[in-house]
């Protein structure tokens, strides 16, 4: 139990210093557990996938930007560098998304008990879907 509620406090404390990484490496350690978790352990997933998918996506739009502009210029020697940076978000941006189906899978979705639970989880299924 020790464990369990020193992750939810590391992961409150993540969120407070906006470590999302960090909240989202905590919420993972509760959520394999197997046990259903609580409405405030289930939010902090949430808020901690949410927040970790979100700062990439933005990375991902502004390199695509910036690579849209790269080309209307014709500057072809930084275009593969800018590609393979955009390349590497997406690639980040899949793995994360596949670490939370994991979880889903392994761990929340089989040890709900609740409809709200259950819903709550298939509705992060369907938001990170690969």
């Amino acid at each position: 139990m020790a464990d369990r509620e020193d992750n939810v406090y590391k992961a409150k404390l993540a969120e407070q210093a906006e470590r999302y990484d960090e909240m989202v490496e905590a919420m993972k350690k509760v959520a394999s557990l197997d046990v259903e978790l609580t409405v405030e352990e289930r939010n902090l997933l949430s808020v901690a996938y949410k927040n970790v998918i979100g700062a990439r996506r933005a990375s991902w739009r502004i390199i695509s930007s910036i690579e849209q502009k790269e080309e209307n210029k014709g500057a072809e020697s930084k275009l593969e560098m800018i590609r393979q940076y955009r390349l590497q978000v997406e690639t980040e941006l899949r793995e994360i998304c596949q670490h939370i189906l994991d979880v889903l899978d392994k761990h929340l979705i089989p040890t709900a008990s609740s409809g709200e639970s259950k819903v709550f989880y298939y509705k992060m299924k369907g938001d990170y879907h690969v």
